[in-house]
């Protein structure tokens, strides 16, 4: 049984809630996956003095890779190649998790190298709502007896769980 949301669980619930009851049950595509290594490589790769000048932080259930103490800043860097609304629910739990443990005042940066575009995230109070709401629905269906259906949607194709769900 799960117990603690993560931010992967979040970007997926946005996603699709198959995959996030996949991911949940530890049926773990993501180490096949070409996009998500690219992914990889792009963060890795794109700004390369990150490790030098932020601090790695985990705390609850979350790894933020780069954070800036001094200015209260999470950079999050993602591969895609246009904004997505779960990349931005993912750095708005993050910055929720950093207030329930007592950071006051964090926002974030969330970057997309392969479009030179760059946003600035902040929480509102009905984002605090929505993520309380959030973590009750994800932490109903990862624990959830039955796999949630396939969604059929255009984004299932470069999906790393592509192949499972479309399999006869």
């Amino acid at each position: 049984m799960i117990t603690q949301v993560t931010g992967t669980h979040v970007s997926y619930y946005h996603y699709c809630k198959r995959r996030l009851w996949l991911f949940a049950n530890h049926l773990r595509m993501e180490d096949f996956s070409d996009i998500v290594y690219e992914g990889k490589l792009i963060g890795e790769n794109s700004y390369t003095q990150r490790p030098e000048k932020y601090t790695e932080i985990e705390i609850e259930s979350i790894k933020i890779d780069f954070y800036d103490a001094k200015n209260k800043v999470i950079h999050e860097t993602k591969r895609s190649d246009s904004f997505d609304l779960c990349d931005e629910a993912q750095l708005k739990f993050y910055i929720r998790v950093l207030e329930r443990n007592g950071t006051e005042g964090v926002t974030g940066i969330l970057e997309y190298p392969k479009i030179k575009n760059i946003s600035k995230i902040e929480l509102s109070e009905q984002d605090r709502t929505d993520i309380a709401d959030w973590e009750k629905d994800i932490l109903k269906i990862v624990n959830g007896e039955k796999c949630p259906k396939v969604i059929d949607n255009h984004k299932c194709k470069k999906c790393a769980y592509f192949d499972f769900c479309y399999s006869d």
